[in-house]
């Protein structure tokens, strides 16, 4: 998986992901649609992470789990279910081409979505 992103990534200057037009294109365009929502995420992820944190520490704590150890808990449950969901659902193309574009563009969007529920949750705090 990795060889196969690194390969992904080799040519990515001049690439038209407007209009890719070559099914390599394609997937390279998805898997840096794919990183900008990982990237938008990451730091959308320790904004709300650092507000759990400080909840934690008011003085009304119940003697439940945390805020933010239940959302660690959340979150690696999420990225377990984000990347085995996308492998399968990328198995709609097995073995072709359009295998790893499928992929990149099922952890692109899952991703996009989590970045906003995670944006959400520290604004209902």
């Amino acid at each position: 998986m990795i060889a196969t992103a690194l390969l992904l990534l080799v040519g990515v200057q001049g690439l038209n992901c407007d209009n890719p037009i070559a099914q390599s294109d394609m997937t390279r365009c998805e898997v840096r649609r794919f990183e900008a929502a990982d990237t938008a995420m990451n730091k959308q992820w320790k904004t709300t992470l650092a507000l759990m944190r400080d909840y934690d520490r008011s003085p009304e704590n119940d003697g439940r789990p945390g805020y933010a150890d239940q959302l660690l808990k959340a979150q690696r449950a999420w990225l377990a279910y984000r990347d085995a969901h996308c492998d399968s659902d990328g198995y709609r193309m097995r073995g072709g081409s359009a295998e790893p574009m499928l992929v990149a563009s099922c952890r692109a969007e899952l991703t996009e979505a989590r970045a906003k529920q995670l944006a959400a949750l520290a604004e209902t705090h």
